[in-house]
C-alpha cells in the first residue's frame, strides 16, 4: 500500500456518493474509485449470501486498481459481508464499513439514550445496530425499523416532492419510533431525504448519518497506518457502474460539481 494509491468506495447505487463526497471534502489530496453496483440495486432486499458474493468481486476489482483502503459505503453491505471482506483483502488494503464510526459516535455521545434505526430489511434484520451498540455498555435502548421502500425511492430520483414526503412521514410515524431521542439514519442513501426527516421531527431528535463520522474514521486509519496521501499528489476520480443508469449520473454531478464520466464494469464477465 502506497500513500499515492486511490481509496476504493463500493455501494449497490447512489447512496454511496454521499459518503465518498463526504471523504473528497475531508481528505481533498486522496483519489478516489467509486463502484456503484447498479445491476444488482438494491442489496437491501438480496440475501446474506448474495451480498457477499457481489462484495467479494467488487473487491477483486478495486483490489486491482491498487486500492489502499476498500470503504464498503453500504449498510447493507457491511453488515452481511464486512467480516469476509476483511479476511479476503487481508493485508492487501484495508477494510472499513460505515457502521463502525456510528457505533463509535453514539458510544461517546448517546448514553442512556433512546435511539432509532431505520435502514433496508437487510440491515434491519441483521439486528447489527443492537448488537454493537448493547455491546458499548452505555444503557442505549435502540428501536430499529425496516425501511424497505426508500432506498428505490431516492434511486428513482423521489427526493423532494408530495410522494417522498408521504412515504417519508408514514414510516417515521410508526410507533415504533416512539419518543427516540436520536435517529440514525442506517443507509447511505437516506442523506438525501435528510431535510425530509429533519422537517418531520422538527428538529426535536438528533440525526445521524455516517457520511461525516466515516470521513474522519477514515482520516484517523490513514493517518494511523502512514499511507495519508501527500499534499503534493493530484488526486483522481474515477467512477465504475456495474450498469449505466442516467439517475447515477445526475447524483454524480449533484455532489461533485460536474459531469463525471462513468466506465461500465460488469462483475461476471
Amino acid at each position: 500500500m502506497q500513500r499515492s494509491h486511490p481509496i476504493g468506495i463500493f455501494d449497490s447505487g447512489i447512496g454511496g456518493l454521499t459518503v465518498a463526497s463526504a471523504i473528497a471534502q475531508k481528505l481533498p489530496h486522496e483519489s478516489i474509485i467509486y463502484f456503484g453496483d447498479t445491476a444488482h440495486f438494491p442489496y437491501g432486499d438480496k440475501s446474506e449470501a448474495a451480498i457477499q458474493a457481489y462484495s467479494v468481486k467488487i473487491c477483486d476489482f478495486l483490489l486491482q486498481n491498487h486500492c489502499k483502503a476498500i470503504l464498503i459505503a453500504c449498510n447493507s453491505a457491511s453488515s452481511a459481508a464486512y467480516s469476509l471482506v476483511k479476511v479476503y483483502v487481508g493485508s492487501k488494503s484495508l477494510a472499513i464499513n460505515v457502521i463502525d464510526p456510528v457505533i463509535e459516535y453514539c458510544s461517546t455521545h448517546l448514553n442512556n439514550k433512546n435511539i432509532g434505526v431505520i435502514g433496508t430489511v437487510q440491515t434491519i434484520k441483521s439486528g447489527i445496530y443492537e448488537k454493537k451498540l448493547n455491546e458499548t455498555d452505555k444503557n442505549i435502548t435502540v428501536k430499529s425499523l425496516a425501511t424497505k421502500l426508500l432506498a428505490p425511492m431516492i434511486e428513482e430520483g423521489f427526493v423532494d416532492n408530495e410522494v417522498s414526503r408521504a412515504v417519508i412521514y408514514n414510516y417515521l410515524s410508526d410507533n415504533t419510533l416512539n419518543n427516540i431521542d436520536a435517529l440514525i439514519l442506517g443507509c447511505t442513501h437516506y442523506p438525501l431525504i435528510k431535510n425530509m426527516i429533519y422537517e418531520y421531527y422538527q428538529g426535536k431528535v438528533q440525526l445521524l448519518d455516517s457520511a461525516a463520522l466515516v470521513a474522519d474514521h477514515l482520516q484517523d486509519i490513514l493517518i494511523s497506518h502512514n499511507i495519508a496521501a501527500s499534499e503534493n499528489n493530484i488526486p483522481q476520480l474515477k467512477f465504475f457502474v456495474s450498469d449505466y443508469t442516467t439517475n447515477f449520473e445526475e447524483a454524480t454531478k449533484l455532489f461533485f460539481g460536474q459531469k463525471i464520466k462513468l466506465d461500465l464494469h460488469k462483475l461476471w464477465e
